[in-house]
């Protein structure tokens, strides 16, 4: 029978045995050159734009001011925005010949907005290199040159470079360093990039490198066309028709501020959440491994255990390498780990109960009901 002080010692030794994989993928980690090549291939960056007045522009001068691309193809996607995304994004472009704006079409049944969006851009991208682009990441000048050579030098089909994570509010500062810490320390990076295990998956749609000829052969993005994760589904679209892919550090290639604020956080995770664990026994489950991992050690070490003091402690560790290889605060926001956990696991249980009453909506659109009418169709 399993006490619980023997319960406490587990929980902490697991908490303890995944910060230690954590500093060993900090280590393998996939890095960019300091001084990356001049491309030599033609490069299309897919923006795909939707209501994203605040941000086209500061998105579209980054990447122009881009070095050592020079044939470099832009593509931006008005994606029926309500605001001036289109107006902006001429006005940033400034009459660039390399620009080009385009405006989307009617979204189809069965397809979410997104990879509607992108394959619409893909069937005008000419480059052998594609470049899928939030409105909300600026790069760094040498990041897109850098970005490529890591695509090229590694052999891969795709490379998913992780921007470094801007978090101002408090909500931001709780929850968006977990998303770096999450695949720095559960995923094994090297078996990972070799394997095509649907599980070995992870990706940030903020900022996808593509060889084209991998993506058409995955099925393009009408592969993932109703995948609420569309950037882990095409990752595991590519590997399964044999191409290569993984996670890698975009740490000095790009910055992102993903949301603003605790209601864009809410809503931003519940409409994908859900989808990571869509029944209720694994989104249930799921939050009570994320618990016994990393609530119960903390709250035993307020009772006196020293074997949960031990579990805080080593997941603390794993909070500070995690910010320290991908840019995030070293200090105090690691030893806020149990709150980030808890504010976690009621965003699971938040995904779950919404995506259960179908009120989902992102920029408009219904989530789950376009994601139920693309498997109905696939």
């Amino acid at each position: 029978m399993i006490t619980p002080r023997h319960a406490v010692a587990l929980c902490s030794a697991a908490a303890a045995l995944l910060s230690a994989h954590s500093v060993l993928n900090a280590f393998l980690l996939r890095r960019p050159d300091a001084d990356p090549a001049t491309v030599t291939e033609r490069v299309s960056v897919m923006v795909p734009a939707r209501d994203e007045a605040s941000t086209i522009g500061s998105c579209l001068t980054a990447v122009l001011a881009s070095a050592g691309v020079p044939d470099l193809e832009v593509l931006v996607l008005d994606d029926a925005s309500s605001d001036a995304t289109a107006a902006l994004a001429r006005a940033a472009a400034a009459g660039d010949p390399r620009v080009t704006v385009l405006h989307g079409t009617g979204l189809p049944a069965g397809w979410l907005g997104k990879p509607h969006a992108l394959h619409q851009l893909r069937s005008r991208a000419t480059g052998s290199v594609l470049v899928t682009l939030d409105a909300d990441v600026r790069l760094a000048p040498d990041g897109l040159a850098a970005a490529c050579g890591l695509l090229r030098r590694h052999r891969l089909s795709l490379v998913s470079p992780y921007p470094r994570q801007v978090a101002i509010t408090p909500a931001e500062r709780l929850v968006q360093p977990l998303l770096q810490w999450s695949w720095l320390t559960l995923l094994p990076l090297r078996l990972a990039e070799r394997s095509g295990r649907p599980s070995l998956a992870a990706a940030n749609g903020q900022l996808t490198v593509l060889d084209a000829h991998a993506l058409d052969a995955a099925g393009g993005f009408e592969a993932v066309r109703a995948d609420v994760l569309d950037d882990v589904a095409l990752l595991r679209a590519v590997k399964a028709s044999g191409g290569r892919g993984v996670v890698v550090d975009g740490t000095s290639l790009a910055t992102c501020r993903m949301y603003d604020g605790w209601p864009q956080v809410r809503d931003g995770y519940a409409k994908s959440l859900w989808s990571i664990a869509p029944s209720a026994p694994r989104s249930a489950a799921l939050a009570a491994t994320c618990a016994a991992l990393w609530l119960l050690p903390p709250a035993a070490a307020l009772a006196g255990s020293r074997a949960g003091a031990l579990g805080y402690l080593a997941a603390v560790a794993g909070r500070v390498v995690a910010a320290r290889r991908t840019g995030g605060r070293l200090w105090p926001d690691p030893f806020a780990h149990p709150a980030s956990i808890a504010v976690l696991v009621h965003l699971i249980a938040s995904s779950h109960r919404r995506s259960r009453r179908g009120d989902l909506l992102w920029r408009g659109r219904s989530v789950v009901l376009a994601a139920a009418a693309g498997r109905s169709r696939s």
